[in-house]
């Protein structure tokens, strides 16, 4: 059985690789070639466990997940975990991977190809609203599904960012590409043309006005439960669709929840992304507003993980 630790996977993640990979599981999503039961979500005193069993034709893959937001205050990330991978056939238990560093590279190339497919491809900015290890990431993947020249980024807290924009900077690796932090939101969002969100907030953290947003990508990942919200309802009158990856995430995120009870907006403009992947796309038009709200799924984990697993054996790792 392969251990997998957290410098090892960085070690063998392509960045285009990870967001392939994405498109895979969309595409056995798409087939049904899968079977992913409702993840028991176990909250007790703001704090959370995940278990995100999923069975493919070849692996079944269990993450379990901790999730507590007051981590920052004692320096420990906020989501931990790990990855377990079980031969499809036989149940032999093929690895155990870091769980923390599965999930910021796989979240990641799914804000990646939601990247790749909803903005302009001579998009040259992004925003990051979130300065954690889920930000950290996004950022990377949008700079490499896009030729971005400058990243911004805002941060709720009055955390000193110095060393983390220095790290960002380091880890994006390409010359010319600034990192800038920003004092608010609306600064953030006047400059970007691609806007990701990643945090934990209950209300809000994209600014109620139709003048920013137009022509923006939302790429937002955030938000897993009914009480937790990212994004601003001008969004929903300026996006003609939002995608989301299952049914599901209507009733898991406060990003849909709320406005589909508000009425602002309605099932009928809300798109799976692998039915969007697999149809006629049209590139996106200077001006066309565009959203993406990402919950996860097992799935995602899976081919990542059985990817990870692959290259560990190809390089004897």
């Amino acid at each position: 059985m392969k251990v997998l630790d957290a410098k090892t996977i960085e070690k063998l993640v392509d960045l285009n690789e990870m967001m392939d990979q994405i498109e895979e599981a969309y595409a056995v999503f798409g087939k049904g070639e899968f079977y992913m039961p409702p993840r028991p979500v176990i909250e007790h005193d703001n704090k959370t466990m995940m278990y995100m069993p999923c069975y493919t034709e070849e692996v079944i893959g269990t993450k379990i997940l901790s999730i507590f937001p007051e981590n920052g205050k004692l320096g420990l990330p906020a989501i931990d975990g790990v990855v377990l991978l079980n031969d499809g056939k036989t149940g032999t238990p093929l690895a155990v991977m870091d769980g923390q560093a599965v999930t910021a590279w796989r979240t990641g190339a799914v804000g990646g190809v939601g990247i790749r497919h909803l903005s302009r491809k001579d998009c040259r900015t992004v925003g990051i609203i979130g300065a954690g290890v889920q930000g950290f990431h996004l950022a990377l993947y949008a700079c490499a599904a896009r030729p971005i020249e400058t990243v911004y980024v805002f941060n709720h807290s009055d955390r000193d960012l110095t060393e983390y924009l220095k790290k960002l900077e380091q880890a994006i690796g390409r010359p010319g590409v600034k990192v800038v932090q920003c004092a608010t939101t609306e600064e953030l969002v006047k400059n970007s043309d691609i806007i990701c969100t990643a945090t934990p907030s209950e209300t809000p953290v994209l600014p109620e006005e139709e003048g920013l947003l137009t022509g923006k990508c939302i790429i937002a990942i955030g938000s897993y439960t009914p009480k937790m919200r990212e994004l601003s309802d001008v969004l929903f009158r300026l996006a003609d669709q939002v995608m989301i990856e299952l049914p599901y995430a209507c009733e898991e995120s406060g990003d849909l929840s709320v406005p589909l009870e508000k009425g602002i907006l309605t099932q009928d403009r809300i798109v799976l992304m692998h039915e969007y992947l697999a149809g006629d796309r049209k590139d996106v038009a200077y001006g066309q507003t565009t959203c993406f709200k990402s919950v996860g799924m097992g799935l995602f984990d899976v081919c990542v993980a059985k990817k990870l697993l692959e290259k560990a054996k190809e390089n004897n790792l």
